[in-house]
């Protein structure tokens, strides 16, 4: 589309960023509603955070989507309510994720869940803004490999 026609449809650039990103997240949660477990917990765990990160090119776009997003939203009290609704839904769904491989008696008894599920928000959030920053430095294959390590560490 042109640039004048998305100005017939979005008033401003915040309203564009807030539609595109309420379009990926509908993506994303579309995604994990059709998602084939395989019965083992840390398999499917570390699948579905796969799903949220910019393995293809399809979550790459959704990735600068959300990076722009973010960036925007922090200056822009427009649409910082959506920017705290999509955080909040991903940080719930990392509570439910790590609740999850606890409930199983995956993870060691030693660890602080509160403190995981935080790390392991940061830790996915940074992958994807390096990914998307420095795509030649953190590959797809490098966010797989750090996500599989990190369970590593955290598993009984």
């Amino acid at each position: 589309m042109s640039l004048g026609s998305l100005r017939h449809y979005f008033a401003s650039q915040s309203e564009l960023l807030a539609f595109s990103m309420r379009l990926v997240s509908e993506r994303s949660y579309q995604r994990v509603e059709v998602f084939q477990y395989s019965g083992n917990p840390r398999e499917d765990v570390e699948r579905l955070i796969h799903e949220l990160m910019p393995i293809d090119e399809e979550r790459r776009a959704e990735a600068e989507v959300w990076l722009a997003f973010v960036g925007r939203a922090a200056a822009d009290p427009a649409i910082q309510a959506l920017k705290q609704e999509v955080h909040n839904g991903l940080y719930s769904g990392f509570c439910q994720m790590m609740e999850y491989l606890d409930a199983v008696n995956l993870l060691r008894q030693d660890l602080d869940l509160d403190r995981e599920i935080k790390t392991l928000h940061a830790l996915v959030d940074g992958l994807v803004v390096h990914s998307v920053i420095y795509p030649e430095m953190v590959t797809p294959e490098d966010m797989i490999q750090l996500i599989s390590s990190h369970f590593d560490k955290l598993m009984a």
